[in-house]
């Protein structure tokens, strides 16, 4: 049975689908709380739209260091890609505005923060707290590949938590609405596929190899290529390096779908939907998507 608290977020979920579709937004028409984060362009608040008493997060980018960057580009296509996709796992875009100096990027409000962060308190997460968050980044994932979208920079912290604690991606800066393959290098460097490291040709398969250094990481507390350097790093991502350390200890299970993952040639990757069928998975994710320690 739903808690009232949940079902109150629910109706201000409705509420904010509605106020959403007003055209012309404004500063002034939120009350600006705490940071939530910084970024490179700008940060990002709690905020209050005043008319429906919503609570968003409002990301603040300054134009000077977009246009600095050359990244005017990549926030117009995050925008488009964003607010379109509609999956219980990927973060709001609700709407934008802009002025002289800023641009404003309404979000949803992902009340329980940073993956990254709860990952760094916690040092490491067990099998059914990391199978449930890949079981939901998965089903994001096939929405965004239906969509034909490429996320390309999946990694801690680009996912958050929502009120329940279910899993959103909440960064679209590096994805593209591709038909074809692509070739440019992006993304972090612990969880670029071989295929980019190589300069080769990619496509939706990248998302599938991010998914395995994910889950490696949840459950070791590192990346699997991690190295000194960054060509060492390259060198263990090409042979596929892949080594499973005694500690923690991590069950055979967990093992066989990271190796299923992180295979060098992106069309032999177990493809998504059979990650959802994979026995770890079925065996440890909680079909709600929501952990409960």
């Amino acid at each position: 049975m739903p808690s009232s608290r949940v079902s109150v977020q629910d109706n201000e979920e409705r509420s904010c689908d509605a106020s959403s579709q007003k055209k012309h937004w404004k500063l002034a028409d939120f009350d600006i709380g705490r940071p939530l984060g910084r970024g490179k362009f700008g940060n990002v608040y709690l905020a209050r739209e005043k008319k429906s008493k919503y609570i968003v997060a409002l990301k603040v980018l300054f134009k000077k260091q977009l246009q600095g960057s050359y990244v005017e580009h990549q926030l117009r296509r995050e925008i488009e890609i964003q607010s379109h996709l509609r999956h219980p796992n990927i973060l709001r875009l609700y709407g934008y505005f802009y002025d002289e100096n800023c641009v404003y990027l309404i979000l949803e409000y992902a009340a329980r923060g940073e993956v990254y962060k709860e990952l760094q308190r916690q040092k490491v997460f067990n099998e059914r707290r990391t199978a449930t968050y890949i079981a939901s980044l998965t089903n994001a994932l096939i929405h965004c590949h239906e969509k034909h979208v490429i996320h390309r920079d999946i990694k801690p912290e680009n996912l958050l938590l929502g009120f329940k604690g279910e899993l959103k991606i909440a960064d679209f800066g590096w994805s593209v609405h591709t038909f074809n393959k692509r070739k440019t290098m992006c993304g972090t460097l612990d969880y670029l596929p071989p295929e980019m490291v190589e300069s080769k040709e990619h496509d939706a398969g990248v998302d599938i190899w991010s998914l395995g250094v994910l889950c490696y990481e949840f459950l070791y507390g590192r990346a699997p290529f991690e190295a000194p350097g960054h060509t060492d790093t390259y060198k263990r991502i090409i042979r596929i390096d892949l080594k499973f350390p005694a500690q923690p200890v991590v069950s055979h299970q967990a093992k066989d779908l990271i190796s299923k993952l992180l295979v060098k040639d992106s069309a032999q990757r177990l493809p998504l939907k059979q990650v959802l069928l994979h026995p770890w998975i079925v065996a440890n994710a909680d079909p709600s998507g929501v952990y409960k320690d």
